[in-house]
């Protein structure tokens, strides 16, 4: 078999290699299939046992997580796994940057939490939530937020060093965990338990993280200045960005919570639910393709080949994965349950928009990786020009009004960011690389 395809491929052509990472992607892929079906599963059963209102808070909470975690970050894991990059191998020096980002975040997590708390607090009563329910769901955030800070650090020993095995295990460990949990809800259907029963497995999943990654990385190290300058530089750039991604990456749902009622909350995040089937690729790609991107020489022609090698896959699989949406949206629609039914093509411009993000976003990695990020002057007036545009021109006062909304400023945002990662690739001079490479 080995024989019939060599006359088609490069004389140098590493077997070895290929064979490797076809081993990686699969551990990585059915990881993650069973990990993302558990997630699905599970996310099923918080939409079919909550009510409408309970499920709209729910989904205002997650949101505002998903906000607080961008806000404690900053840029940070983006300037870590830069630095970690160039210094995996060395297991003093990467326990060196890996605490120093830990420090960072944790530094940082505080100004998140004293701006986000307000803001969910408002929101939730806006939407009739009481005061003392919603100050409730916002401590069962607290671990959640706590592990999200530290999670992505503990992950980059076994991304980096492509130690995938232990590190799948303990996310199926987790997901297990969860879904167990999740099953609280039929006696207490609730928001809050809801989120909790997120919260505390990962709490548990990075403990377990940090013990299996102490023989790549020594975690007894101190944080260093001059690795924290280095950070905060990448921080400085990313930290505008990341702030106006608070607002516009989640920007349906605040459009919809302002405008909406709770039932048309509850629609738009019942939908978003489905979208939890890319983050397989998602993991997939951000655990085997990304770290191996930040890995690389910087040869121009090298760079560009494997970046546009990254999106075509994406493209593929997306275009293919809307489409059977939208053929099967019937039956997908039955599961989430009748309060969702007739949203075919509300759930079809939900999962597109997803797609077009998932593409933006791995655009937007591969280039933190190689330690670049875009001026805020320039992405922020941009980006804020797509916002204003897009209200104007379309009726953000509709659920369809808001996704199609959704999908005209993610195209903008993944149009910036391909243009800058194609700008950046051609600041260096044309090298020559082989074909194994």
């Amino acid at each position: 078999m080995k024989k019939q395809f060599e006359r088609f491929l490069p004389t140098n052509f590493d077997w070895k290699s290929a064979i490797a990472f076809s081993k990686l992607t699969g551990i990585t892929g059915a990881a993650q299939l069973l990990i993302q079906a558990i997630g699905l599963l599970s996310g099923i059963i918080v939409i079919r046992l909550l009510s409408t209102d309970q499920y709209a808070y729910y989904t205002l909470a997650n949101t505002m997580l998903g906000t607080m975690v961008v806000l404690a970050d900053g840029g940070i894991a983006a300037g870590v796994m830069a630095q970690a990059g160039r210094v995996y191998q060395n297991k003093e020096r990467l326990g060196v940057v890996l605490n120093t980002g830990l420090e960072l975040r944790r530094k940082f997590a505080v100004g998140s939490l004293i701006i986000a708390a307000p803001v969910l607090i408002y929101l939730l009563v806006h939407q009739g939530a009481g005061w003392g329910y919603a100050i409730l769901i916002l401590l069962s955030l607290i671990p959640a937020f706590y592990a999200a800070l530290s999670g992505a650090i503990f992950m980059m020993p076994f991304k980096l060093r492509q130690d995938i095995k232990p590190l799948q295990r303990n996310l199926v460990v987790e997901s297990i965990s969860r879904f167990l949990l999740i099953f609280s809800l039929i006696l207490l259907p609730w928001a809050f338990i809801a989120i909790l029963s997120a919260g505390l497995p990962r709490i548990y999943a990075n403990i377990r993280l940090r013990i299996l990654s102490a023989s790549a990385a020594d975690w007894s190290q101190k944080s260093d200045k001059a690795v924290r300058q280095s950070i905060l530089k990448m921080v400085k750039r990313l930290m505008p960005g990341a702030i106006y991604y608070c607002v516009s990456g989640q920007i349906s749902i605040w459009l919809i919570s302002f405008f909406g009622n709770t039932e048309a909350v509850a629609q738009i995040g019942a939908l978003g639910r489905i979208a939890i089937m890319l983050s397989v690729i998602n993991t997939l790609f951000a655990t085997l393709v990304y770290p191996r991107y930040a890995r690389l020489p910087e040869i121009k022609g090298l760079l560009t080949k494997r970046y546009l090698l990254i999106i075509s896959a994406l493209l593929t699989i997306t275009v293919v994965l809307v489409s059977l949406v939208y053929v099967f949206s019937d039956q997908i629609l039955w599961v989430l349950g009748p309060e969702y039914s007739r949203l075919n093509y509300e759930l079809a411009l939900s999962v597109s928009a997803s797609s077009i993000a998932l593409m933006s976003g791995a655009t937007f990695i591969l280039t933190t990786h190689r330690g670049w990020a875009i001026h805020p002057g320039l992405s922020i007036p941009v980006s804020i020009l797509a916002i204003v545009s897009g209200a104007i021109l379309l009726n953000v006062s509709t659920l369809v009004g808001v996704l199609i909304f959704n999908i005209y400023v993610v195209s903008a945002q993944f149009l910036l960011n391909s243009a800058f990662l194609i700008f950046k690739l051609n600041t260096f001079s044309s090298q020559p690389f082989s074909a194994s490479d």
